[in-house]
């Protein structure tokens, strides 16, 4: 099962968290700890199970970093991933029904084919003071995992 859960880290610093789409496991799974502004979970029941209706409440939340999950739904999707000093680490490439969470560092994306995806991350959005644009590592420097 490892080898269909990716994380890329700088150092010690969690930085993401790619799913394969091969992944396939019965029952309730999150990749992530309780304390994360965003929550990535994998369900798997059988016909007939119950999920008990309910809401949420409201419960006051301090967000430090914008997290975002990327959902591929069709196509390939190179993403870079860099530090929070804008330093590159790796590549991945993720391909149809694969999904990535993007928990801090950067992230520059390049679509190598048509692609369809959804992102979900928290609002509100606030435009330009949400992020922080640099420059790219050159394409001779990629190093794809």
């Amino acid at each position: 099962m490892e080898e269909l859960i990716n994380k890329i880290y700088d150092g010690e610093e969690l930085l993401a968290i790619i799913i394969k789409n091969e992944f396939n496991e019965e029952g309730i799974h999150f990749f992530t700890p309780n304390d994360y502004s965003q929550q990535l979970g994998y369900m798997k029941h059988p016909q007939g199970k119950i999920i008990e209706p309910h809401v949420h409440n409201p419960v006051p939340r301090n967000v430090e970093y914008t997290q975002e999950v990327l959902f591929i739904k069709s196509g390939k999707l190179r993403v870079d991933f860099y530090d929070l000093k804008q330093n590159y680490i790796e590549s991945h490439i993720l391909k149809q029904n694969e999904v990535v969470l993007l928990i801090k560092g950067g992230h520059g994306f390049e679509a190598l084919e048509d692609i369809e995806m959804f992102e979900i991350k928290q609002g509100p959005y606030v435009g330009d003071d949400d992020k922080t644009r640099f420059t790219a590592i050159p394409k001779d420097e990629i190093v794809s995992k």
